[in-house]
């Protein structure tokens, strides 16, 4: 008999927000409805209407986009469970991309839904108010090597946020630093490409957000997750509440480990990918990293529906 391959649930960061999302969940299922209200309430104020209607701008602001991408990541599982039943199937692992790691939280029942987004609220305002602070700039870098960008960071004061997938990284630091970074890649290796993130939260900056966080998940209490979650900063399992308090304070100053995480999973024996959420970013980092691994995403109200028959 053939092995049965294990599944993970993985969780998109942001960046992945568009205006619109989750309003087919809302008008399709009674249990969305009731979540989103509950979102807007943990927020104290009507973040369900930005993200119906935006602007664009307004849902990019990070301490808006980052509970809406919860709150609209966990209504599309909460929407799977209940249509899908058994052809969900359950996972032995979920992992997040950065913020997508909180989603993780309120999938595994470590935190309670409406904890998870106010918590997201507060990480998005923390790290926006630490970015004003000291401003930063992020930049991804297509097609040169781990090693030899981790020697260019060393030469321009900068670090590697994110390891994404083979070929594509993410460097942060000093605006000034990332300019004078972006100029070394060609010289090293002929077809490497820079590419300048919209999204700047460089993670040398980014302590002010961390002190923040300490003082507010000190007085949050974390259960231990119904099963383990791959830690963005380490690549490997978190099984207890206390190890994810830790893990949450570490992510905002230390490189996602995007790639070591997926690679993990694959060789714990998942073969398959479920991305719930909007988007289908990490479908493509994860394709990059596992060619045979098999991709399925839970992003609106149609994918949900598609359960009921498959």
């Amino acid at each position: 008999m053939a092995d049965i391959k294990k599944v993970a649930y993985v969780f998109p960061g942001q960046g992945a927000q568009t205006v619109g999302m989750g309003k087919d969940l809302y008008d399709s299922f009674d249990s969305v409805k009731t979540l989103f209200k509950q979102a807007d309430d943990a927020v104290g104020f009507p973040l369900s209407k930005i993200f119906f209607e935006g602007p664009e701008e307004e849902l990019r602001k990070t301490s808006n986009a980052q509970p809406a991408l919860v709150a609209v990541s966990i209504a599309c599982l909460r929407a799977a469970q209940e249509v899908g039943g058994k052809n969900l199937p359950q996972s032995s692992f979920m992992a997040g991309h950065s913020l997508g790691e909180y989603t993780a939280l309120a999938a595994a029942n470590v935190l309670d839904f409406s904890t998870t987004v106010f918590l997201a609220k507060e990480r998005g305002r923390l790290m926006y108010e630490a970015g004003l602070k000291k401003p930063g700039s992020m930049m991804a870098i297509i097609g040169l090597d781990e090693t030899i960008l981790a020697e260019i960071c060393r030469d321009t004061n900068t670090v590697i946020a994110n390891i994404n997938s083979p070929g594509q990284l993410v460097i942060s630091g000093a605006t000034e630093n990332i300019a004078i970074a972006g100029k070394w890649p060609k010289a090293k290796v002929r077809h490497a490409r820079c590419r300048y993130s919209q999204r700047c939260f460089p993670l040398p900056l980014m302590q002010p957000a961390m002190d923040g966080m300490t003082q507010i998940l000190a007085k949050v209490t974390f259960k231990d997750p119904i099963v383990p979650i791959i830690a963005n900063v380490t690549a490997q399992p978190l099984t207890s509440g206390n190890q994810i308090r830790e893990e949450l304070l570490k992510q905002l100053c230390s490189s996602v480990q995007w790639q070591r995480s997926v690679e993990f999973m694959v060789g714990q024996g998942v073969g398959k990918f479920i991305e719930i959420g909007p988007g289908k970013v990490l479908a493509g980092l994860i394709k990059r990293i596992s060619r045979e691994s098999e991709m399925v995403n839970i992003g609106d109200a149609n994918a949900v529906k598609g359960l009921a028959g498959s």
